[in-house]
């Protein structure tokens, strides 16, 4: 016959075991999750830099910082860090070919139109912009990026 007080120390010490091995358990896939978020994480950047190296870099150049009296920089400056995300998706879109005045200098260089990037493709390069270098300007997503060519698309009828 089991004696009843040594029964009790049984199920608790059973109780002590399957709480630490569920703990373990969960920490377990805490970490996992973790990793997996910065494998994603890891492969979204890589695909928002590929766009910007692509299709910015040449005339942006890789630290942002653009060309003098040519090509505006993108690192600090008040359009890119700024709410007007439709004036960029537009600028992405359709180009620019305007003389432009940014933050005190005037550049003159016309930037090519990119009407084949998809809105995710948009989003992406514009979050790439908005938060690399000194930007601090958050993320742009690809709702977004669809509500500013709506209403691009309105302001030209």
């Amino acid at each position: 016959m089991v004696n009843p007080l040594m029964n009790r120390k049984i199920n608790r010490g059973i109780n002590r075991v399957a709480k630490f091995i569920l703990l373990f358990c969960f920490l377990v896939l805490a970490q996992w999750g973790n990793a997996q978020n910065k494998i994603n994480g890891k492969k979204i950047y890589e695909t928002r830099c590929k766009i910007y190296e692509t299709r910015c870099l040449v005339c942006h150049q890789s630290d942002g910082g653009g060309v003098p009296n040519m090509n505006p920089p993108l690192d600090g400056a008040t359009n890119v860090n700024g709410k007007d995300i439709a004036r960029l998706v537009k600028i992405i879109r359709n180009g620019y070919d305007e003389r432009v005045a940014l933050d005190g200098m005037y550049y003159n260089n016309a930037m090519a139109a990119n009407p084949d990037l998809k809105e995710d493709a948009i989003a992406d390069v514009l979050t790439y912009i908005r938060t690399s270098w000194s930007n601090k300007a958050g993320v742009v997503t690809t709702s977004q990026v669809k509500a500013a060519l709506l209403k691009n698309k309105a302001a030209k009828k």
